[in-house]
């Protein structure tokens, strides 16, 4: 396969670190990423590497025994180190500040720590087999104070950084989860819940291993994953990954279930709110996208991969050492070995080859793995670095060899606006809040941010339909394309943009520009626009000046185009009443279409009403053959001449005789307005 082929990478600046070895023990740390080489129990030096950490924290410690866990505070101030079963060393790292150790025992008389967790640059979590003990630290006493505990037994822990919550594994099976919430020193006991097991336990021994759990946010909700081997359904086979959404407040809810359609050994990753579930004995990897729409069947959600299982991209690890000495080639990378470790929510670990990954997903090979264009805009539009490729897709399916239908690109269309819409108007409110005297500092009033899912109009002209114009396509389906557009703004009530201020044209006058082009006499559109240069007029105004011209003509064409674009003439009449002058036209327009009431509504809108001709209007009401409807037509000329003349009756000069005779015959000569006396 090429390199289009694969949609995962990993980074290609690792972290280098020692590799694991007799003498070298290495340890990671899920809050602060780091990897902690700890060479002779920390005697001939500690290295502590980071993926954002420029220059690595090098020291050494005395050698008391060797280190089970070893964690920095948060902003690296304070060095915890746990060594026995119960008690954890800690060394300050602040400058002017002691360096001598100082041990906090754990107070459960006979437990066991398990592990800790550090919440802050100050707070730390002891889980021992009996309960969780919440400290405080205090760095310039050099010792600890209990803010909070709890009793409970504890098969295991797992700690989620993200969302700052610890998970504890309780009962003889382990799958009862309780987790805990921390935040600026408290501790909060959240609902426990259960894990469903596959199949009811034969035995009362340990049987949810924390192997097959994980903690991830996805689209800002915390989630638990768990990776359940066998389904509880006998008619589906292969193992499955089932999310329970865990909220700050209320019970745990399961959501998703994410079939895998295999069995083996797997791991999990979180890429850009992507679930990643690699499979070992195929040395292949699936992503997941919970925010696409699945199979609902009223409890939870099912979803199947979003593409076809792809190996991560091969992965050439360079030969380490000076430049000059370091001539041979690369060496290949093993892909899912079995020392590879991960963490959430996209690290990947080899001790044994001493390399620290951060997992990524490639967007662009994705296009043509996806081919229903709709669903590959729900994928992109929730991710991160999507701008570019999304306006590629746009270029593709325009463009001659991959060209979509008017349908497809009206839908791709739509799904753009529809974000861009979202961020106008939460912009809108953020504008009207700050006018309303609501403070910036305010936590209520967060501004707006503007992700790459936007794809406003200026993007849209510039990297698409600027370019897709110059190309050797069919006139009909330029105009469409351009027209659809339109339409989509107008439908999601975006105004489209028609300054002629600096830079490019904007959509509205461009669009006109090139309908006009298209669509009439190439002489009479060079005409024009050679006229309005020589105005000593700007370019944009000059372009200005061409497209006003030209909207009557255009409009008027656009008109035949309705048999195979039926939003044609909506979008004529849109054009018109840009214009000032345009009114008679727009009458007509409608007129032409038999929209009677709509063509008397917009003339008493502009307040012309009473300079119409009757004839006209009558003339078109009696040809939809609607009686009713050249009633209302008719009866409102009465009432106008009524109000102008004191009379309802028509005068020889309005030629309506046709028409009165008509309305006797219809409605008879009772139904006529009466002179009104006082």
């Amino acid at each position: 396969m090429g390199e289009e082929d694969y949609y995962l990478e990993l980074c290609d600046r690792p972290v280098h670190f020692e590799k694991a070895n007799p003498v070298n023990c290495v340890f990671f740390d899920e809050a602060n990423k780091q990897v902690f080489a700890v060479r002779s129990g920390g005697a001939t030096g500690v290295v502590v590497k980071g993926p954002d950490d420029r220059n690595p924290i090098s020291f050494r410690m005395e050698d008391k025994g060797e280190v089970k866990c070893i964690k920095f505070s948060l902003e690296n101030k304070i060095l915890a180190v746990q060594r026995t079963s119960k008690t954890v060393d800690f060394s300050n790292f602040i400058p002017d500040s002691s360096q001598l150790e100082y041990t906090q025992e754990c107070k459960t008389k006979n437990a066991n720590i398990l592990g800790f967790c550090w919440t802050s640059s100050t707070e730390i979590v002891f889980i021992t087999d009996q309960g969780i003990e919440f400290y405080q630290v205090l760095p310039e006493k050099r010792n600890l104070k209990l803010l909070k505990s709890q009793n409970i037994n504890v098969n295991w822990y797992m700690y989620c950084p993200e969302g700052a919550v610890i998970l504890l594994s309780t009962t003889v099976l382990g799958n009862v989860l309780q987790p805990f919430y921390f935040r600026a020193g408290t501790m909060s006991k959240l609902p426990k819940f259960e894990i469903e097991l596959p199949s009811v336990p034969k035995s009362t021994k340990l049987n949810l291993s924390e192997r097959d759990i994980a903690m991830a946010t996805i689209y800002g909700q915390l989630y638990v994953l768990f990776l359940r081997h066998h389904s509880r359904t006998s008619s589906s086979t292969g193992a499955e990954v089932v999310l329970y959404h865990l909220p700050r407040e209320g019970a745990c809810k399961k959501m998703h279930i994410l079939k895998l359609n295999r069995t083996g050994k797997f791991a999990l990753n979180v890429v850009d709110n992507l679930v990643v579930v690699h499979h070992q004995d195929t040395e292949t990897s699936v992503i997941f996208d919970i925010k696409l729409r699945g199979e609902f069947d009223g409890t939870v959600t099912f979803h199947h991969p979003v593409l076809p299982a792809r190996s991560i991209q091969p992965y050439q690890i360079p030969m380490a050492g000076p430049a000059p000495v370091t001539s041979q080639s690369p060496v290949p990378c093993k892909l899912y070995s079995s020392s590879w470790i991960v963490f959430q929510p996209d690290i990947i670990i080899s001790a044994s080859q001493g390399y620290l990954w951060n997992l990524q997903v490639k967007l662009q090979p994705i296009v043509n793995l996806l081919p229903d264009k709709g669903r590959l805009m729900d994928f992109l539009l929730q991710r991160k670095e999507c701008k570019m490729v999304i306006l590629s897709v746009c270029s593709q399916m325009l463009s001659e060899s991959d060209r979509a239908t008017l349908p497809v690109i009206a839908t791709v269309f739509d799904k753009l606006n529809h974000e861009y819409k979202k961020y106008l108007d939460v912009e809108q409110s953020y504008t009207t809040a700050l006018e309303a005297g609501q403070s910036r500092s305010s936590p209520l009033l967060r501004r707006p941010v503007r992700t790459q899912a936007v794809i406003d109009q200026s993007d849209m002209y510039t990297h698409v339909l600027s370019v897709f114009t110059e190309k050797d396509m069919p006139h009909k389906f330029v105009i469409a394309v351009l027209m659809e557009y339109i339409r989509s703004l107008n439908q999601f009530q975006i105004t489209v943009q028609n300054s002629s201020g600096p830079g490019p044209p904007w959509p509205l006058l461009w669009c006109r520009w090139v309908i006009g082009k298209r669509a009439l006499l190439p002489s009479l559109s060079s005409a024009l626009l050679t006229r309005a240069r020589h105005q000593d007029a700007g370019p944009a105004q000059s372009l200005l000046y061409a497209a006003s011209v030209l909207a009557v003509p255009c409009s008027q064409r656009l008109q035949a185009f309705e048999s195979f674009y039926p939003p044609a003439h909506q979008l004529s009449l849109d054009m018109l009443k840009r214009l000032s002058t345009a009114n008679d036209e727009i009458v007509e327009v409608l007129l032409s279409k038999h929209q009677v009431l709509a063509a008397l509504r917009f003339i008493r809108g502009i307040g012309g009403h009473d300079n119409i001709s009757a004839r006209k209007f009558l003339d078109a009401a009696k040809q939809t053959e609607d009686n009713m409807l050249f009633y209302t037509i008719f009866r409102f000329f009465e009432q106008r001449n009524q109000r102008l003349r004191g009379n309802p009756n028509f005068t020889p000069g309005e030629h309506c005789e046709e028409h009165v005779a008509f309305f006797k015959q219809v409605f008879g000569d009772q139904a006529l307005m009466r002179p009104t006396t006082f």
